[in-house]
């Protein structure tokens, strides 16, 4: 064989020449709102008094194993405790073999939930805003858990921007939750159109609790209008094709209201059938939510 048959004979079984990149692996993206991951330095600051119990053992050891079921690339969390809570939850994680390198916390308004999230890519840009404010009736109001904003680098010229939120809860309150709710998902939006608007090609996913349905304002005004600028939903089911996300006991009701939202750059880089909600038996001891999670396909050249 003479040595100018060599190429032919590499393109003709496609085996890879030296120096050339290996295609990005397949990037899985998770939301698990893992329902007060809390410690005893949780209390009221005037009183001393327990606003909330603590995270039984049982029911970290059962988030942790639906983590490990899961085994996210990036793991978007909502009612994350306080700063110690979080390093204890990335303790848990590591021993439990899932290694995550780069992390975001946003320390809100909020005393007791958080919003986090760990990746086994690196944070490149790190825009989280803790400090979010609107008027309501006159009175002047914030989002109480602020917005999680980072860009994580996937692969050599391929980032995802991600967005996190948890949106008021359906417990009623003075200002009317309703309300307050919608006003921090308008404000969200906001945000989210800003980002677009700077970049139409934007990998960008929003992904939380947003505690509104499907019919219900919060969803659509983060959805937005169809077009450019749509933040699409993902459809996720578990196998049974069940798609609730919670259980709100006191009122003894499934809802879905857990939501991965992609751009129309992304969109078409989520693999078919992907997006699922996650089951098993012991989804209730971890978190009254499931976790909500979908792959993308990075392209080969980006």
């Amino acid at each position: 064989m003479r040595f100018s048959q060599l190429p032919a004979l590499l393109l003709a079984f496609r085996l890879p020449l030296v120096g050339m990149a290996a295609a990005p692996s397949p990037v899985v993206i998770a939301t698990y709102n893992v329902e007060n991951y809390l410690g005893e330095e949780a209390v009221a600051a005037a009183t001393g008094a327990r606003r909330a119990r603590p995270k039984a053992e049982k029911a970290i050891d059962a988030v942790v194993q639906v983590v490990k079921d899961i085994n996210p690339d990036i793991l978007a969390v909502c009612e994350m405790g306080e700063p110690e809570r979080f390093e204890d939850f990335k303790k848990r994680l590591a021993g439990a073999g899932l290694r995550y390198t780069d992390f975001e916390y946003v320390q809100a308004v909020d005393n007791e939930r958080h919003l986090a999230l760990a990746s086994r890519f690196p944070i490149v840009a790190r825009q989280s805003m803790a400090n979010v404010s609107f008027e309501l009736g006159g009175k002047p109001e914030k989002v109480r858990r602020g917005f999680l904003d980072v860009t994580v680098q996937i692969a050599n010229g391929y980032q995802v921007r991600f967005v996190g939120a948890h949106l008021k809860s359906k417990l009623p309150t003075p200002e009317g939750e309703a309300l307050m709710r919608r006003n921090e998902a308008m404000l969200l939006r906001k945000h989210l159109d800003e980002i677009l608007a700077a970049d139409p090609n934007v990998r960008l996913v929003c992904l939380g609790d947003f505690n509104d349905l499907r019919n219900e304002p919060a969803y659509h005004e983060i959805a937005g209008v169809r077009g450019a600028g749509y933040m699409a939903a993902l459809p996720a089911k578990d196998e049974l094709g069940d798609t609730w996300t919670e259980y709100w006991k006191a009122a003894d009701l499934y809802s879905r209201i857990d939501y991965i939202f992609v751009s129309p750059a992304l969109h078409r880089e989520v693999a078919p059938g992907s997006p699922r909600v996650y089951r098993s038996a012991y989804w209730n001891d971890a978190s009254d939510h499931r976790a909500v999670y979908a792959t993308i396909i990075p392209p080969s050249h980006p």
